[in-house]
């Protein structure tokens, strides 16, 4: 793992490759600019495709995708919950830079957290350059299709630089189903029972038809696979079959518990093991001394029927593409914006599941990653990442370079050929054109993240993280333990190093902390409200009375 070349001579090779890059292309596009095609899925999680080695969810689609372009084994969201990371592909900063550092509008304070969760930003901030904005300055046309979430101004993507936006709704889930009638304006007209995610397609491929001759960028957000887990029903038939038939995950335990590693008197995994047998972590809610259940096997039948949805959407969009001999001038990304959702969403603190209901409230299993949704473990920041670019990028191509979302908006504007002025466009991501070229870096960079605030997804002190190199440190702030891994030789991230290599802990948590200065992150403040006294179960049972 080493570094890429810096942002300002990435800029640079932009200016000099400018000529270059417009007299490549096809057959559509103004000056022979590719279009672009980002595809983004939600929830995610990186061993949820078949070229992650996921079994149980058919993906062949996007495996054939990951076999005409570049796979990037290492590729991170900037957070392990949406909105960050969706402010971070749209204009190539870190979050905490952005003061964006949660979903929209986040989360509340409650009277058992020991610190409060940091003010954000209520929609992604108008006076920035942004993806759509510039390339729409230089010629493109620009349409975003499903999830949004970074403002509900009815009028937030269009002042970001987006000419359509289906459909008009800028929440963070769908309106609470994923059958037709929607309920989301844009989106009317369908028969009762269409699915969203095949709608959102079916509005892909009649844009592509009608802008055929380019350049356009396509951001097709898809709100799947985000809960309401909701499967088309032919689909979670299939996938009843093949568990019943003995094509699921087998023997093992369905789930583990997980604690807070900032406890003054941290668990041991052998400790947790013996834990979850016991009376009071036997159920599905918050438990005791800050632990939750994280599932262990994908074997969600409504869930894999979510994700072939998926599959089925990226192939269909890659057959118009080659129908209308656009294949070859267009760039094709497929990505997600967090991990997948193995630990239930407590938003509400007081929530229950009941057993038979745990389909609806755990999606799927991260491993060979640790942790999930709303955890800086690998399995809430780790992403499934193909690069397709025809003439430019070797066909099933890997590469293991770490890389992060803030890339994209750097690489995509070299791609097309775009130059960007450091002087006017402030950027922490670094292009990743050398990288589908097949060069090495010749230093290994830092890459960050930053969230202040307490997750919906586990009971884990708010934190931070570094990686460097084969080493990832995880700063957590309620009592400022940290945990170190080398993510080479311990990719689930059950060694912590923290204690054997204090140098190497010491030279990460610097660097973070420069970094966070750097980017005037915000940090959090003590809760005036905490009760030392009360716990979540304190605080259900006085939310009962």
């Amino acid at each position: 793992m080493k570094k890429y070349i810096p942002t300002l001579l990435a800029c640079l090779l932009v200016l000099s490759g400018c000529k270059q890059g417009r007299q490549n292309g096809g057959r559509s596009g103004e000056a022979g600019k590719p279009n672009i095609l980002f595809i983004l899925i939600d929830d995610l999680g990186w061993s949820d495709v078949g070229f992650n080695g996921g079994s149980f969810y058919d993906t062949p689609n996007i495996d054939r995708l990951a076999g005409q372009g570049m796979c990037f084994t290492q590729a991170y969201a900037t957070c392990s919950v949406c909105s960050p990371t969706r402010a971070s592909i749209i204009t190539g900063k870190y979050p905490a830079r952005l003061h964006l550092t949660d979903w929209l509008p986040g989360r509340k304070d409650y009277p058992f957290q020991k610190l409060k969760n940091a003010e954000i930003n209520q929609h992604l901030p108008y006076d920035i350059s942004t993806l759509p904005g510039i390339l729409k300055e230089n010629g493109y046309q620009t349409a975003i299709f499903g999830k949004w979430h970074l403002g509900e101004d009815s009028a937030s993507t269009q002042r970001q630089g987006f000419d359509l936006h289906l459909p008009r709704w800028n929440k963070g889930w769908p309106n609470g189903t994923y059958f037709s009638p929607y309920h989301m304006e844009g989106l009317e007209g369908g028969p009762d029972g269409e699915y969203l995610t095949d709608r959102l397609t079916d509005e892909t491929l009649k844009y592509i038809d009608e802008h055929k001759d380019g350049p356009f960028f396509i951001y097709l957000a898809h709100f799947a696979v985000h809960d309401p887990i909701m499967g088309r029903p032919d689909l979670v038939e299939k996938y009843s079959q093949k568990l019943q038939s003995g094509g699921g995950p087998g023997q093992g335990t369905p789930f583990i518990l997980e604690g807070n590693p900032d406890s003054s008197d941290p668990m041991s995994r052998e400790e947790l093991d013996r834990l979850i047998g016991e009376g009071p972590y036997q159920g599905y809610s918050l438990l005791p001394q800050r632990t939750v259940k994280i599932k262990q096997q994908q074997d969600n039948t409504e869930f894999a029927a979510m994700v072939e949805s998926v599959d089925q959407s990226v192939g269909r969009i890659l057959g118009k593409l080659r129908e209308l001999g656009l294949e070859r001038n267009t760039i094709v990304v497929f990505f997600s914006d967090n991990g997948g959702m193995s630990a239930a969403n407590f938003g509400n603190p007081t929530r229950k599941i009941k057993k038979s209901e745990l389909d609806k409230a755990f999606s799927t299993s991260n491993l060979p990653l640790r942790g999930g949704k709303g955890w800086f473990y690998e399995g809430g920041i780790r992403e499934p990442l193909i690069v397709k670019w025809p003439d430019h990028v070797k066909a099933g191509s890997v590469c293991d370079v770490p890389v992060i979302s803030v890339d994209f908006l750097p690489t995509l504007l070299e791609m097309a050929g775009i130059p960007c002025d450091p002087d006017k466009l402030v950027l922490d991501g670094e292009s990743m054109v050398p990288l589908l070229a097949g060069k090495e870096p010749q230093e290994d960079r830092p890459i960050f993240w930053h969230f202040p605030h307490y997750s919906n997804h586990g009971q884990q002190s708010p934190c931070g993280a570094v990686r460097q190199g084969n080493f990832k440190l995880i700063e957590y702030y309620e009592n400022q333990t940290v945990q170190l891994f080398n993510l080479v030789t311990d990719q689930r991230e059950q060694h912590d190093l923290s204690d054997s290599l204090p140098g190497k802990a010491d030279e990460l948590r610097e660097l973070l902390h420069r970094w966070r200065e750097d980017v005037n992150a915000q940090m959090m403040a003590p809760n005036p409200g905490f009760d030392l006294s009360m716990s979540w179960m304190d605080y259900a049972e006085r939310d009962k009375d």
